[in-house]
Order: structure tokens, then C-alpha cells, then sequence
């Protein structure tokens, strides 16, 4: 009974406030007790310290919107967009329907073919014929009903729910299955005696100045502080910084210590200095909207002189070459870009440099933006480091040497170079290194020797500039052990504190 005594004595406030209510879900014991989910997660935690409860943790699907999913439950699904539509225009040419209908292009095409599937419209002569009744417009969907419905679980769900589910996963971001953890409290025979305690709310927590100078503590009771129960376990490696910028900074050091100096420059880019400066034609497929994001605003061009010359590579040539032979277009290169190589901060760099400046040595280390599907192979961001040697007397192995030197110091011995191609560089390497473990060669970029259509419209004359651009992300996720690339964005706190220093 003394045992008992104590330990209702050493329970703190937000133990006490849900002791009461242990019977509930963790949602009713929030209404009940006035406490948060973190602060009841918390006293559960001490209560199972102290063997008054046994917590059970168990997995669980739990089927929630997607963004798509939150944006159609306001406005309605694409479909059902379209049909309201048609209910004021029976008979409408595709056309002005898409142009009517506040959809993209892509739910436009969604919305005809999911209305034509269930015969609901006819296509005809480029027109959209209604074939629905009033009630067959007005109706809710399956799939309405069910978005109206989430979140829920991922288990007894009806027939027609399951089908519900199955056409939404095939749109994108309409719905997503999440795993939650669900956290079962079973509470003990201790529990059940401790319950049945009477429970004084009114401990004093601690001794204060004030309560000596009036005596406020007398005749008081204080709470019985507990000096045995296990504590939380406090992460070593607090504090410390992202594993990609632990990377980063000895990458850097990496350079400086060859004697390169930084180059810094903003994310967002020109076309001239991301493309056009770099001799990639106009027509290149990487300025395609799918493969780089546009921004919808026209950048500034730099001198005429710089401009002038530029145009001269792309049309005619120079230093003997015939040049891409067509018409360069000066809007094209105003397009304003996420930059998709570190490469635009070499271009700018040679564009500053002077005679005097010369021989030099650059590099960069940064991010860069692709438009591309993510998987875990691939990212719509990742980082590169770009390097450039300005000097008359370099040659081609200087280069290979400049590269090895650098693998070798993040950690790979084996190197390897192959032939390639890049449109500013003449001759090119592809850059593999030797993965000891899973014994492959693993490719991480390319390198070359500037073109004279790259260099004497920036330097004004054709001088040797080694250069290369090397993927940074995959050098580090062997080291770290990453699987997917996706994982180097994830903030997931506990696995940060958990990965290892960058040490080599």
C-alpha cells in the first residue's frame, strides 16, 4: 500500500489529467483531458514507465487525400467540372469547351474520357454531345461519395468502394495509402488500483523564492519525484549538421586545397548563359519544356559584344568551324530558366575573366533542376560540382589527373575514362568510378576541353579551358548507404540524427 502511495504521489499533472480516462481513444482523451496528442503521448510514455499501462504499437493503412484529391473535394472532379458544363451547353465543339472549363489540359482529357467511358457524352465531328439525364448529372459519383468519405481505413470497405478506389489510383494524386502507426493502451492491475486512488491535482512542482518568504509551502504537498524510471534516450549527434552540407563543405575543401577558387551564382538562369554561351543549339531537346522549368518571365541579355559573338558561333562558326548553320533567335535566349547543370557559372566566369586574370582555376558546388519523373533513381533537383583550368599549357591528361586526384580523395581509388560526346566540349570523357562492393563501375559525369565556340566568344580568344561537371548527390549515397535518391530530401529526424559523420 506504501508502494502505491508513492507512486500516486510521484505522478505528474498530465499523468493525472488522463489517468481517468485511459478507456478512450487517444481523440477522446484529448477532448476530455484539455491535453494535446504530443503531451498525452508523452504521459503515456511515463505511465508505461512505471508499469501502470502496456502500450502496444500496430501498423495500419489509412486511405487520405492527395493534393489532387483536396482541390477536387472543394471544386468537384474534373468530370463532374465538365458535365455541369455541358448542362448549360448540350452541344459544344471541344475547342470552346476546353477553353470554358477551368481545367488543365490534361483533366480536360481526364474529364472526356472517364464521361465517354461511362456513355455519358459523345464524341462527334469535334463536338461533345450531352447524352446524360438531369439526374445523371446531379447524381454523386462513386467516387465523389468516396472522397467525401476520407480519411478512413483501408480495411472492411465495401464493393463499390473498392472499385471507387481502383479508378482514383489511376489519377494522379487523387488519393494516397499512408501507413500510420495506431497505438493500443491496455491498462494494468496496477492501473486499475491506481485509478481507483484519489488523485490530488494540486502537488507543488517545485519550491520557489516566493513561497519562503510567505510560508506558502507549509501544510502543502509536494510531489514525490521519481529518480529510478528509465529517461528518453538524448541523440548524441544533435546539433550536427545535414549530412549533404558535411559532404559538401569537404568537397569544397577538396578544390581550394588544389587551389581552385568557388564559383557562386543564383539557381535561376537565362537560357543564353544556361544553353546558348555553352554552344547548345536552340533546338537542343534539353530546352524542351519537358526536360527544364521555365519560368514565365524574360531575362536580360549581357553586352552586345558578348551577344554578338555568341550569335556569330551559332549561325557561322568560329576559329574554322561552320558553326549549328541556322538563324539564333535572341527572345529564345531571354527564356528565363532553373539552372540545369552548374556549368552556366563556368560561361559567366570565362566572361568576366581578363588577360591579366589568367591562368586560373575554378569550381562550383551546388544544385541544380531537371524536369524529371521521381523515382529513386532520379530527382527534379541534384547537386554538381563544375570546374574549369584556364591556361595555354594545360593538356588533356592534366585534366584526367585533376579528376582522379578528386575521386581518389572522396574515397575511390579505381577510376575510369571513357569517350563521349557533349555539345561544348571537343575532346569529352564520360567519368566511371569502381563501386568495391557491388563490383561495378558506376558513372558520374562528363569532362572535356571547352570548345572554340564556347571559348573565344566569352575570353575573345580561343584558349585552352579544361572543364567537367560531375554528379555530387551519387558520390555519397554508397557512404551513406542510400537506396533512393528521394531519401537526401527526407527530413526524417531520427534518421538524420543516426546517420554517421562524413569521415574519409
Amino acid at each position: 500500500m506504501k508502494e502505491i502511495k508513492h507512486l500516486v504521489m510521484s505522478l505528474s499533472p498530465i499523468e493525472r489529467k488522463i489517468l481517468p480516462f485511459l478507456e478512450l481513444p487517444i481523440d477522446e482523451i484529448m477532448s476530455h483531458s484539455g491535453l494535446d496528442e504530443v503531451s498525452i503521448q508523452r504521459a503515456l510514455e511515463y505511465l508505461s514507465n512505471k508499469k501502470i499501462v502496456n502500450l502496444t504499437t500496430k501498423e495500419k493503412e489509412i486511405i487520405d487525400l492527395g493534393e489532387n484529391g483536396k482541390k477536387y473535394q472543394k471544386s468537384g472532379l474534373p468530370e463532374k467540372q465538365l458535365l455541369k458544363l455541358l448542362a448549360e451547353n448540350p452541344k459544344i465543339s471541344l475547342q470552346e469547351a476546353a477553353s470554358k472549363a477551368s481545367l488543365s489540359d490534361n483533366e480536360f482529357k481526364v474529364a472526356l474520357g472517364t464521361l465517354k467511358g461511362k456513355a455519358l457524352i459523345e464524341l462527334k465531328e469535334g463536338n461533345i454531345i450531352l447524352k446524360a439525364s438531369q439526374d445523371e448529372i446531379t447524381k454523386k459519383t462513386l467516387e465523389e461519395t468516396f472522397l467525401e468519405s476520407l480519411p478512413r481505413n483501408n480495411k472492411n470497405l465495401q464493393p463499390e468502394e473498392e472499385l471507387a478506389i481502383q479508378n482514383l489510383k489511376k489519377r494522379k494524386e487523387i488519393i494516397e495509402i499512408k501507413k500510420v502507426k495506431e497505438k493500443t493502451i491496455e491498462i494494468t492491475d496496477l492501473g486499475k488500483q491506481i485509478q481507483s486512488e484519489k488523485l490530488n491535482e494540486n502537488l507543488i512542482e517545485q519550491l520557489t523564492t516566493e513561497m519562503l518568504k510567505t510560508g506558502g509551502y507549509i501544510k502543502k504537498q509536494f510531489r514525490r519525484y521519481d529518480i529510478e524510471s528509465q529517461v528518453p534516450s538524448i541523440s548524441s549527434s544533435a546539433g550536427k549538421s545535414h549530412f549533404i552540407n558535411q559532404t559538401a563543405k569537404y568537397g569544397r575543401k577538396i578544390w581550394t586545397d588544389l587551389g581552385f577558387k568557388e564559383m557562386t551564382g543564383s539557381y535561376v538562369q537565362t537560357s543564353f548563359w544556361n544553353f546558348d554561351a555553352l554552344f547548345q543549339p536552340q533546338d537542343h531537346p534539353v530546352r524542351d519544356m519537358h526536360d527544364t522549368f521555365f519560368l514565365k518571365i524574360k531575362g536580360k541579355l549581357p553586352n552586345k559584344e558578348i551577344v554578338e559573338a555568341v550569335k556569330k558561333a551559332h549561325e557561322t562558326g568560329v576559329d574554322g568551324s561552320k558553326g549549328w548553320r541556322y538563324k539564333w533567335d535572341e527572345e529564345e535566349a531571354k527564356k528565363v530558366v532553373l539552372r540545369t547543370h552548374t556549368t552556366c557559372l563556368s560561361a559567366q566566369t570565362l566572361a568576366k575573366l581578363t588577360p591579366e586574370d589568367l591562368p586560373a582555376k575554378f569550381f562550383a558546388l551546388g544544385k541544380n533542376f531537371r524536369n524529371e519523373t521521381i523515382d529513386w533513381s532520379h530527382g527534379f533537383e541534384f547537386n554538381q560540382t563544375e570546374g574549369i583550368v584556364i591556361d595555354e599549357n594545360v593538356t588533356f591528361r592534366d585534366l584526367l589527373g585533376y579528376l582522379k586526384e578528386f575521386y581518389k580523395k572522396m574515397g575511390f581509388e579505381k577510376v575510369r575514362f571513357s569517350p563521349a560526346y557533349f555539345p561544348y566540349t571537343e575532346p569529352s570523357v564520360e567519368v566511371n568510378v569502381f563501386h568495391p562492393e557491388k563490383k561495378v563501375w558506376l558513372e558520374l559525369g562528363g569532362a572535356g576541353i571547352f570548345r572554340p565556340e564556347v571559348t573565344e566568344p566569352l575570353l575573345g580568344k580561343n584558349i585552352k579551358v579544361l572543364a567537367w561537371g560531375q554528379g555530387f548527390d551519387r558520390i555519397l549515397t554508397d557512404y551513406y548507404k542510400i537506396k533512393d535518391l528521394r531519401e537526401i530530401a527526407d527530413n526524417n529526424i531520427k534518421q538524420l540524427r543516426e546517420k554517421k559523420f562524413w569521415i574519409k
